[in-house]
């Protein structure tokens, strides 16, 4: 009888540990690399680090081109950030671990101030937009199922000022966060995350 009470109580405890665990992961990404350091879009890095410098985007030339009809995608302005850092601090002799994009238009680059462990090494907690987790350029720890997919639609800032004048990458994320979050409204369902890789387009994810 003892045996068996004991054995429950395991079993609920490490379900009980489990289902911590699984949390915990929410919100959690694993970011890719650009150039060769970590890039961290709307996300920020578990390990603490010192700030080397920061660098603004600079104008979009295929937006201007096409009197803002044709907008980059947000991969191609987060490539841009990254290629202006890796520019600039090559230019300055200075080294650094990774890119950091938060909002508006302006990246830092920073050092880390520790070594990478298997827990935290190219991990970090990503910003929340209406209430769900924003996945850019990473891939959340937890499992996930697709809800629905669209697009970021026409960039009405660049349109009407002929290019000169474009979206963030925080507002290119808005729109599809926006857009994915009323069609599941609209089928009767639930979207937690917003995932973006690359392209024009992003989906809509439940947590398993």
């Amino acid at each position: 009888m003892k045996n068996k009470i004991f054995l429950s109580f395991l079993i609920v405890f490490g379900l009980q540990i489990f289902s911590t665990f699984s949390q915990d992961k929410k919100g959690l990404a694993r970011v890719t690399k650009i150039q060769g350091v970590e890039a961290y879009f709307l996300s920020e890095p578990l390990r603490e680090y010192d700030v080397v410098f920061d660098e603004g985007t600079g104008l979009k030339v295929t937006s201007i081109l096409t009197g803002g009809l044709v907008n980059e995608s947000v991969s191609d302005k987060a490539t841009q950030f990254v290629e202006r850092v890796v520019k600039e601090g090559k230019e300055q002799g200075k080294s650094f671990d990774a890119v950091i994009y938060t909002s508006g238009k302006k990246v830092i680059a920073v050092k880390f101030k520790t070594e990478g462990t298997d827990t935290n090494k190219g991990i970090g907690r990503v910003k929340k937009i209406s209430g769900m987790d924003i996945f850019v350029l990473s891939e959340p720890l937890s499992d996930y199922d697709v809800v629905n997919q669209k697009g970021g639609g026409l960039k009405l800032k660049s349109a009407l000022t002929g290019g000169v004048v474009n979206n963030s990458i925080e507002e290119d994320v808005e729109q599809f966060a926006n857009r994915l979050k009323k069609d599941a409204e609209d089928d009767g369902k639930t979207v937690e995350a917003i995932v973006y890789s690359a392209g024009k387009s992003a989906i809509g994810a439940k947590y398993k």
